[in-house]
């Protein structure tokens, strides 16, 4: 016989296990009888919060770090504004002397005096390739023109067989990533694309310590591009009429430009400063080329005359109009996209007339 305490015991199943605990009967009259009772399911409150109302904190989290975001870039640019104020004509001078140093100017004429095996179009079709492996990479445009300064001084040098040239070209590209890049990418990466060529990671080691060797460690220099941004900021901030500071396409134009001298070993013979100015005066006139594109405010800037340009712009518009180089279009197709304004498919006149090369009166 059961005992009248385990007569009384209540037992109630729970959980998935099945398994059981046992109630004493004066413990189920302690609980009042209405919360025995089942809430409707409608009854049931979700506090579990919505994919709508997640979305909304997710957007408010990411309009926050942009706006925290555009206010350090802000901040970032009006000290550099500061910065240019007080500095621009110190740094004028020195980015100036930098350029015109011997060790930081490749031979103007290295293919006819120093090289034995490579051409300018073997030079061109590197390039060329560059511009593609650039992109892939996101690389900023510093690094392409740092990468053709180190191959043109490089190749100024010492002579080097054709089959090597790629080898140095992208070991270029790689000290050039390393040199500008945040988060450049590692070597065992950048060999790999290299599969059809062969080139293997010991041999971009070792044609990495050669560079360095080769150009004495002198791997910052001021590119074309350095020079256009500091010309194009310039003339954006103290020149009216200028719209190099609202107008994107005009500022694109300069970019495709500059990238397409790139090609041309013709361009070593001239300075970047140089390069840089011509490219503006050429944007310019393609824009608008009713209007002289030249002016007393770009003379002053750039520290050159029309006249002084004349053979570099004239280099740069054939380049512009496929005479030279038409075949290889990594430059081209890159600026044909849209976020580039399609500025490659702006045409150019064929003819500059020759007074807009006369100097300007100052």
């Amino acid at each position: 016989m059961k005992s009248a305490q385990e007569e009384n015991i209540v037992f109630i199943s729970g959980g998935t296990s099945k398994k059981r605990r046992a109630v004493t009967s004066d413990q189920c009259t302690q609980v009042p009888a209405s919360s025995k009772k089942r809430a409707a399911l409608g009854e049931i409150t979700n506090c579990l919060p919505t994919v709508k109302s997640v979305n909304v904190v997710v957007e408010k989290a990411k309009n926050k770090i942009v706006l925290k975001k555009r206010k350090v870039k802000d901040e970032k640019r009006k000290l550099e504004e500061e910065i240019e104020a007080v500095y621009a004509t110190d740094i004028d001078k020195y980015v100036h002397f930098m350029e015109a140093e011997d060790k930081r100017r490749p031979m103007y004429d290295y293919m006819e005096r120093i090289q034995e095996d490579i051409t300018i179009q073997m030079r061109a079709i590197l390039v060329d390739r560059l511009v593609k492996i650039a992109q892939v990479y996101e690389f900023v445009e510093d690094t392409l023109y740092l990468t053709v300064s180190y191959i043109d001084r490089f190749l100024s040098l010492k002579s080097v067989h054709r089959q090597r040239l790629e080898l140095l070209g992208l070991s270029c590209m790689f000290v050039a990533a390393k040199y500008e890049e945040i988060d450049h990418p590692s070597m065992e990466e950048f060999s790999c694309i290299t599969n059809n060529a062969g080139i293997t990671k010991d041999e971009m080691l070792k044609m990495e310590r050669e560079i360095l060797r080769l150009l004495n460690f002198e791997m910052g220099n001021p590119t074309i591009k350095t020079f256009l941004r500091r010309l194009i900021t310039r003339v954006s901030v103290q020149e009216e009429e200028c719209v190099f500071a609202v107008n994107l396409k005009l500022k694109f134009l300069g970019y495709y430009l500059a990238e397409l001298s790139l090609l041309d070993y013709g361009c070593i013979k001239f300075l970047p400063s140089m390069v840089a100015a011509s490219v503006v005066f050429l944007s310019k006139f393609t824009m608008q080329p009713k209007i002289h594109p030249w002016n007393s405010a770009l003379q002053t800037y750039s520290g050159y005359g029309s006249f002084d340009l004349k053979d570099c712009v004239l280099a740069i518009h054939e380049l512009q109009l496929n005479k030279k180089w038409g075949s290889l279009v990594a430059v081209r197709d890159k600026y044909k996209q849209h976020k580039f304004k399609c500025v490659a498919l702006l045409i150019s006149p064929s003819e500059i007339p020759s007074t807009y090369f006369e100097d300007v009166i100052l």
